[in-house]
């Protein structure tokens, strides 16, 4: 048991793009991100996604539409949706997935 605080961990973070596990909960896995630029389009056959926007504005896009996020809101992607991530502010976002999950994709 650890109290974590996403502010702290995320302070002197310059990537445009950074993934990271903070937390595994059974066979699952809470990673946090900051964002600012496009991810590319992929898939995942092995889990479901589910983001949570803790700060900035996040774009999904899917084959025919797009959701805009901003603090506070949350959309599950389903195993085997193409989508991208994308933002054009500095965001942080909460990642939910099995711990086998390729955060990269299994298809781009």
């Amino acid at each position: 048991m650890e109290k974590l605080d996403v502010n702290q961990l995320t302070e002197g973070i310059t990537e445009k793009w950074k993934n990271f596990p903070v937390s595994e909960i059974n066979d699952h896995v809470v990673r946090l991100s900051v964002l600012e630029k496009d991810f590319f389009w992929h898939k995942h056959s092995k889990s479901d996604e589910f983001f949570y926007v803790i700060s900035g504005q996040l774009f999904v896009d899917f084959e025919d539409r797009t959701e805009e996020l901003t603090e506070g809101q949350m959309i599950k992607v389903p195993k085997n949706v193409m989508h991208r991530t994308r933002s054009n502010v500095r965001t942080t976002i909460l990642c939910f997935e099995t711990i086998d999950n390729d955060v990269m994709g299994d298809e781009s």
